[in-house]
């Protein structure tokens, strides 16, 4: 279980986050949703401890990541595994070597277990072919298919999406809710996905939190936006241009 308790962050004289505090169930998918710039990425690194509150902590598993020794914040980022929103894959390795990299210098298998792990985390994203090409060999989707083969590489009990289908076409964003969906199921994580392609949130999320105005101004199931009573929530609902009578696992947004 993460738990976010009274977290504030500021970068100098911006405040970015204040007061927010939430718990994410163990095997969840929570979907983060908020207007660009309403601190959902800020408050991912939170929670993976690349940054650190200005007041407030975050409990791990009951580990303060906030207060604890480097080497052991490193033990709890094992536990996690984090898709990037532009992939974030090392240009002059190819594929296998990408996913491979976690488990070279974080794990003590074999070379023959790492390729191993290889070749099964790319067919668990439907990327079984492509080990030996570079990034700029493949398309946006592909980058970012072969980037969740090396976020779960470590077999994670939490998996951290940025924005996942940002500049994907409609199809090949629906292929990454799939995988979402699939890793859920298939691995037992908790997943917890920063966006604000609402779409793709009816798809996959169990509940969502939405942040407003530097706050967690809503936080519920994905069932109860259907009925929504909060202007602010409609509004940024509404504008993502997908009708909420809409049953959530339609393909396409209207």
């Amino acid at each position: 279980m993460i738990q976010i308790e009274h977290l504030h962050k500021s970068f100098g004289d911006l405040d970015v986050l204040e007061d927010v505090s939430l718990n994410i169930h163990e095997g969840e998918t929570l979907a983060i949703i908020g207007q660009s710039g309403s601190g959902k990425s800020v408050l991912m690194k939170h929670i993976v401890g690349l940054l650190s509150p200005d007041r407030g902590r975050v409990l791990v598993d009951d580990v303060d990541i906030c207060s604890v020794p480097y080497e052991r914040l490193r033990e709890v980022r094992k536990h996690f595994g984090v898709l990037f929103q532009g992939g974030a894959l090392f240009d002059s390795m190819t594929s296998e070597e990408n996913v491979a990299f976690p488990l070279e210098y974080f794990s003590s298998r074999s070379p023959a277990e790492i390729k191993a792990r290889v070749a099964e985390c790319l067919e668990l994203v439907r990327m079984p072919d492509v080990g030996p090409k570079k990034p700029a060999e493949l398309s946006g989707g592909m980058r970012k298919r072969v980037a969740l083969a090396r976020a779960i590489a470590l077999e994670p009990k939490y998996i951290l999406y940025d924005e996942p289908t940002s500049g994907l076409d409609p199809k090949t964003s629906n292929t990454i809710d799939e995988l979402i969906q699939q890793l859920a199921e298939e691995m037992n994580v908790t997943s917890v996905v920063v966006t604000h392609d609402m779409h793709s949130v009816f798809n996959i999320a169990d509940r969502a939190a939405f942040l407003y105005g530097k706050s967690l101004h809503w936080v519920g199931p994905i069932d109860a936006i259907h009925n929504r009573d909060d202007p602010v929530l409609d509004s940024f609902v509404t504008a993502s241009e997908y009708h909420v009578g809409t049953h959530p696992t339609a393909s396409s947004p209207s």
